[in-house]
């Protein structure tokens, strides 16, 4: 958008690390403002207002998939101080809204009597309840926000891919600046070259290891830390309202969130290895689910069969870069395991060849940091000269699916939900997910399931059935899968289970029933081998088994 020409590589699939595997909330950080104002610390104060104004971007940006969503915070008379904490975290919930503004894109906070709050969270143990306070922040589905965004920039002209791996940085023989990359095609197993003036690093987690092949001397900026989450059935919080307790037992938070027709309950934040695939530790979900049944009625307790799904990401938080060092040893270790008092913060690198790394931050920020590195970049001698606009161009934009030209539903989605089931058939719990999740595309797939639409292939469709779902359970149809592989780069069956459709995230078991169908599915369109679904099978079956909760050692 600024008149430069850009390429984007990924290794795997696209989200198919850390930012698939988030809480889904699209937040300032309420937490972060408390400690702001605690520790008399302006720079957290200021990494919270620039994340509610984001925040309000992104509930704009895709109004079909990000939404204000409203959370509880429930008060318990355990001590006579407490007493206290309703007028103390209504005080804090009115300053988030303060520091958001006027225009911060969600209502405001407010309180909520102790029988409204039982109303509103029957499975909540009510003793003792002094009340409850309301704040709102946003939630999304992570992977298809990041798959969007992907979309959204081809149609501005870049040049995306994935299962491209990078093997190695190329440096000028001359000058030992940076002028490019020897990358593979995982899929092809061809190695090409990419010619470029500037390298961006955003490899999150991975970060430190991009910058050891511009200089393998450099000392480690990434710390991982774990975030563990597990999906619980649907009726452990109400539909439209999330549950939040400021503090457990270990000084961490512990939330009940409803997402795609179950509940995300988490999470952890403790120190882990760099991995592609971290999995959920037995001793990640024993604490959630003992955290979970203080706050639960007796007879709403969860207990590990309850778990339909868990995993961990690997958030990609950041030391000090000043040279100061402070809780870094420079080989991958810290002096302190508490990875929360570790700010989240983005900070932008460029080493002596030239290599741009952006790390740190957290979802809600992803475009400030993009905004951030560009500024940073378009002041480069060689690139100064090619910049045709020096302003972002991306606040307040609509990425695709947002119907930015006004013209099909004007911005109002539930027409789109209306046509869906009055036109195409569609029932109303398969209508709404997939105007939440593709927003005016979805009209795209009711053509693809309708028997009378000239974009109905009997190949594919029988006509006896039409939009056939993918689970009994979900609303996820087979034409997604399709629609997936023509239009959303996906290449493999993980790709449509975990990323395009969120069926692993939700049900692990679920996700094992549909392997068969989506590579069949997937076969058709790809022209896939036996050979080759065997393998597709056995890859799904492999990843399938890192999202099922154990009680057995790790």
């Amino acid at each position: 958008m600024r008149g430069l020409s850009v390429a984007m590589v990924e290794r795997e699939d696209f989200c198919s690390g850390t930012s698939s595997r988030s809480t889904k909330l699209i937040h300032g950080g309420i937490r972060y403002l408390e400690n702001a104002f605690k520790n008399l610390d302006p720079k957290e104060y200021d990494l919270v207002k620039e994340a509610l104004r984001e925040r309000k971007h992104m509930l704009e940006a895709a109004p079909y998939m990000n939404k204000p969503f409203p959370i509880m915070i429930p008060m318990f008379w355990k001590n006579w101080y407490d007493i206290f904490l309703l007028p103390y975290y209504y005080v804090g919930a009115k300053c988030y809204d303060f520091v958001a503004g006027s225009g911060k894109a969600v209502p405001g906070s407010s309180f909520m009597s102790a029988d409204e709050a039982k109303f509103q969270f029957p499975m909540l143990d009510d003793n003792n309840l002094l009340g409850a306070i309301i704040y709102y922040d946003g939630q999304m589905n992570d992977s298809r926000m990041g798959l969007h965004l992907a979309l959204t920039a081809t149609q501005a002209g870049a040049a995306i891919c994935s299962c491209v791996k990078v093997q190695s940085l190329i440096h000028d023989k001359k000058t030992k600046k940076i002028v490019g990359a020897k990358v593979k095609d995982t899929e092809e197993s061809k190695t090409f070259q990419i010619d470029a003036r500037v390298v961006i690093n955003a490899t999150g987690p991975f970060s430190d290891a991009i910058r050891k092949m511009d200089d393998p001397s450099v000392k480690n900026i990434i710390k991982g830390a774990a975030g563990v989450h597990i999906v619980l059935p649907d009726h452990y919080s109400p539909s439209k309202m999330g549950l939040i307790i400021p503090s457990t037992s270990d000084g961490r938070v512990l939330f009940f969130l409803p997402w795609e027709n179950g509940t995300i309950a988490g999470t952890t934040d403790s120190s882990a290895e760099l991995t592609m695939q971290p999995r959920a530790t037995s001793e990640d979900i024993g604490f959630i689910l003992e955290e979970a049944n203080k706050y639960l009625k007796v007879d709403k307790s969860v207990s590990l069969l309850d778990v339909r799904s868990a995993w961990s990401g690997i958030r990609p938080l950041v030391y000090d870069v000043s040279g100061s060092g402070k809780n870094n040893n420079g080989d991958g270790t810290d002096d302190d395991n508490d990875t929360k008092s570790i700010s989240r913060t983005h900070v932008i690198e460029v080493s002596k060849n030239g290599l741009v790394t952006i790390a740190g931050g957290k979802w809600t920020t992803y475009r400030r940091m993009a905004q951030d590195v560009v500024d940073k970049i378009i002041d480069f001698p060689d690139i100064k000269r090619r910049v045709k606009r020096r302003l972002c161009q991306t606040e307040g934009r609509g990425i695709i699916g947002a119907d930015r030209a006004g013209v099909i539903s004007g911005g109002k989605f539930d027409r789109v939900v209306v046509t869906l089931r009055e036109d195409y058939g569609l029932s109303r719990d398969v209508a709404e997910h997939l105007v939440s999740n593709y927003g005016t595309r979805a009209l795209q797939i009711g053509e693809m399931v309708y028997p009378k639409s000239s974009f109905f292939e009997p190949k594919v469709y029988h006509r006896n059935f039409g939009a056939r779902k993918l689970s009994k359970k979900f609303p996820f149809l087979e034409a997604e899968v399709v629609f997936a592989v023509r239009q959303e780069y996906a290449l493999s069956a993980v790709d449509v289970l975990a990323r395009r459709t969120r069926l692993l995230y939700l049900d692990a078991d679920a996700a094992q029933d549909c392997v068969q169908r989506v590579v069949d599915l997937m076969g058709v369109e790809l022209g896939w081998s036996w050979r080759r679904k065997a393998n597709e099978i056995a890859a799904a079956e492999k990843f399938i088994s890192t999202f099922r909760a154990t009680c057995e050692p790790e």
